[in-house]
């Protein structure tokens, strides 16, 4: 054996040794802290006993919300797409400020554990319930999904297992700690996960920022001049290499206006009605907690999302410049690893030996699955052993705290909104936490299979929740909140005929399940892509809500009289009708 290999051999050793050591120790960090905070009773199990600080659950729910799409999918979107990958900043961004400001304070102040409980109790309709449960389940298996193949990607590469392996003992872990522990082992790990996912991300981009351009700050160093080319700004160099492989500027979009608007809108109120976020504002003890929770949890958010641009610009200019036209034998070890696990793919199409990366999908040689870009970029970089083992761990923390989140609220919706709430109202507390847990292991087993057969790339399936969870919940929660008159009629309507009609449209303009063939992008609705045509359905969820709502009667006056004062702050009067 010459050097070189044995040179490589050892890389790759040192390469896994780190990885099980840092993905070793935070399983074990994530497994205590389940053991120490297991749930006793169904108040610790769904809302952690609602006594959860400000600091800590801020925290968990910003790591609750950066999920897999956020640390694996959006930075990956992002170095494929350029300005187009954009609006998944701006909605997911945007989308949690409206969440914070609008929703989740009276949602707090209402009290009840879950969105479907606030549906079903505002709407005063066991049917009203059963449709949000129906919509909760399938926002949240479309989004766990998008967890699960995030966790399968970083185990095929870094344990060197193949993807079904790695979603499998993904699957095992997350069921120990989400099972066991409740919301309140939920809320303790993301607190742990939070601050591991957050310094994974944050390394490799201050390392590569120095690297390139010599600022440490990954938000200035990716609009800076480059170190080894003075004079050369790192975002004119990557439009320059963008538009000589045949693709477009990478600064300028691609997107029609009209898309780009309805992909943000969607993603920003999809975001207010996702279920397993709103569910952190009732961990606390107060509704002042509940805002001050949702700022921290703005700004440790914050942190992430403005960096997500930087290591998109770093690993798509140092990919391009690393394979792009060069001969497939001398290609790095890092390569050959991504490629044993197919998530990049090689095809000599010319036979000359170098690898053609450009537009042309006829001449193009390298296909790269773009959830890797984010995991691969330190590899690609050539940083450090330790640092490449830290980002597996990253993103497998970030995985894995939304996929808890997530199967938790699959779980009450089967034990708490349907099981106690519509069927069996007598059900003893016991009983019902162990229904609760034996929903949490049948929603794991679902999002295995989800995640060994993905419909999509990581970002793609998510937005696919946010367009449902648009479609669904945010007119029946707003209107519910703000429109005293809403009654059950209007927002049961709504709800159905939005979820059906987004589901029609993913059907059939996302997988070809109607008509047996994707259509092309010209017979999109509007010009509409799927990920953004949950604001179409939202408004006509509005429209249809309050149409059917002017024709049947009013809610009861105690119905009107608790909506009214879900919006009077705590220790105010109540204001006089003279």
């Amino acid at each position: 054996m010459d050097l070189t290999n044995r040179y490589l051999m050892f890389e790759t050793l040192d390469v896994q040794y780190w990885t099980y050591i840092l993905v070793g120790l935070t399983f074990a960090l994530y497994i205590g802290i389940a053991i120490w905070s297991r749930a006793s009773s169904t108040k610790e199990f769904y809302v952690a006993g609602g006594g959860v600080s400000p600091w800590a659950n801020g925290m968990a729910t910003a790591a609750d919300w950066m999920s897999a799409a956020s640390f694996i999918g959006m930075a990956g979107i992002i170095s494929f797409s350029g300005y187009d990958g954009a609006v998944y900043l701006m909605g997911w961004t945007g989308g949690y400020v409206l969440l914070a400001l609008l929703l989740a304070p009276y949602l707090r102040k209402f009290g009840k554990f879950t969105v479907a409980d606030f549906i079903g109790d505002r709407y005063y309709s066991n049917t009203a319930r059963i449709v949000a449960v129906f919509c909760a389940l399938l926002v949240s298996f479309t989004y766990v999904a998008g967890q699960m193949r995030g966790v399968g990607i970083v185990f095929s590469r870094f344990l060197e297992v193949d993807i079904n392996t790695g979603v499998i003992i993904g699957m095992l872990i997350v069921l120990f700690y989400a099972v066991l522990g409740g919301m309140k082992g939920i809320t303790y790990t993301q607190v742990a996960q939070y601050c591991v996912l957050i310094f994974a991300f944050m390394v490799p981009a201050i390392f590569i920022s120095i690297q390139m351009t010599g600022n440490p700050v990954p938000q200035l160093g990716f609009g800076s001049e480059l170190i080894d080319q003075p004079g050369t700004f790192l975002l004119d160099k990557l439009d320059g290499l963008s538009t000589d492989l045949g693709f477009h500027k990478y600064t300028e979009g691609s997107k029609s206006l009209i898309d780009v608007f309805a992909i943000t809108l969607a993603l920003m109120v999809g975001t207010a009605g996702l279920p397993h976020v709103i569910v952190r504002f009732f961990t606390v003890k107060r509704v002042k907690d509940a805002r001050k929770s949702a700022g921290i949890a703005l700004l440790l958010i914050a942190v992430l999302y403005t960096t997500a641009p930087a290591v998109a610009v770093f690993a798509r200019t140092n990919l391009i410049e690393t394979v792009s036209n060069q001969p497939y034998t001398t290609v790095p070890n890092w390569f050959k690893k991504w490629e044993s696990t197919g998530l990049i793919t090689f095809q000599d199409k010319n036979n000359d030996g170098l690898i053609q990366y450009n537009a042309n999908e006829i001449e193009n040689e390298l296909v790269v699955d773009r959830d890797i870009m984010v995991l691969a970029n330190p590899e690609i970089a050539e940083l450090p052993n330790w640092v490449i083992a830290l980002v597996a761990a990253g993103g497998l923390a970030a995985a894995l705290s939304t996929a808890a989140g997530l199967l938790l609220v699959i779980s009450s919706s089967v034990s708490h909104d349907l099981i106690k709430n519509v069927y069996y109202p007598n059900i003893s507390e016991k009983l019902e936490l162990i229904i609760a847990r034996i929903s949490a292991i049948g929603a794991v087993c679902v999002a295995g299979y989800f995640g060994i057969n993905p419909p999509d790339f990581v970002a793609a399936v998510v937005a696919l929740a946010f367009g449902l969870a648009a479609a669904s919940f945010f007119p029946a929660i707003v209107l519910g909140i703000f429109y005293k008159r809403m009654n059950k009629e209007g927002a049961v309507t709504g709800m159905l005929v939005g979820i059906v009609l987004m589901l029609f449209y993913i059907m059939k303009f996302k997988f070809g399940l109607i008509g047996g063939v994707i259509p092309d992008k010209s017979q999109w609705w509007f010009g509409i892509s799927p990920e953004g045509f949950g604001a179409v359905a939202m408004c006509v969820n509005f429209i249809v809500s309050i149409v059917v709502m002017k024709f049947t009667k009013a809610p009861p006056l105690d119905v009107q009289e608790i909506v009214e004062n879900i919006r009077i702050p705590l220790g105010a009067s109540k204001p006089s009708n003279h």
